[in-house]
């Protein structure tokens, strides 16, 4: 995870080289633990999902103290589960592992605990998608996100998983018509040539 992602001035995550976003998702409740920056150190607040061949980001609607977005990468997701309980809203729970700077040890860091609520429209679009996106992701780089978590395993580059191919993916999910997820048959214009080349690291041109 990363907390506060660079962001263009419209709410789009500014994106990796290679990056595709595949859906936005407004209108969710976005729960997650362990926020510094968040009153109590955990937020919970509306906005928009992003998902992408990398990663999945929340981008909230109002900051919560100095929190606005927080990023997932996909092969650092784990222990992900589709929830439809009978009393409340559809949602998504799991776990997602810090993405940890070279030179700090990564027993500093926690996982966090986050949880996606469904509460304006269905989610038969988004859910089938984020959930195929995540096995497709794990497959095609061999790898599973439970060892992200183990500190003593070598660090997985969470930007491996831009080689996997989602377009094909993309041209054959169901659309949900209560679903009101949007998806990407084409890539969103960008605000600028800006392109990010890993986690920690500032944005430059790609021309």
């Amino acid at each position: 995870m990363a907390e506060n992602p660079q962001l263009f001035g419209n709410g789009m995550p500014v994106p990796f080289y290679g990056e595709m976003f595949v859906l936005a998702r407004d209108g969710v409740e976005f729960h997650v633990d362990k926020i510094p920056s968040a009153p109590g150190g955990h937020a919970k607040t509306k906005g928009t999902i992003y998902l992408s061949n990398i990663r999945m980001v929340f981008v909230a609607s109002k900051p919560v103290g100095n929190f606005f977005a927080f990023d997932m990468p996909l092969l650092y997701v784990h222990g992900e589960k589709f929830n439809q309980p009978i009393f409340h809203c559809n949602n998504i729970s799991g776990f997602v592992e810090p993405v940890v700077p070279e030179n700090q040890n990564r027993a500093l860091y926690s996982t966090h605990t986050f949880k996606i609520l469904f509460k304006e429209g269905g989610c038969g679009t988004f859910v089938p998608l984020f959930l195929n996106l995540v096995a497709s992701v794990r497959r095609y780089n061999q790898f599973e996100a439970q060892s992200a978590a183990n500190a003593a395993a070598p660090r997985v580059d969470p930007l491996q998983a831009v080689q996997t191919p989602v377009d094909d993916m993309m041209r054959h999910a169901y659309v949900d018509p209560n679903d009101p997820t949007k998806i990407f048959l084409q890539q969103p214009a960008p605000e600028s040539q800006l392109r990010r080349r890993n986690y920690h690291g500032p944005a430059d041109n790609a021309y």
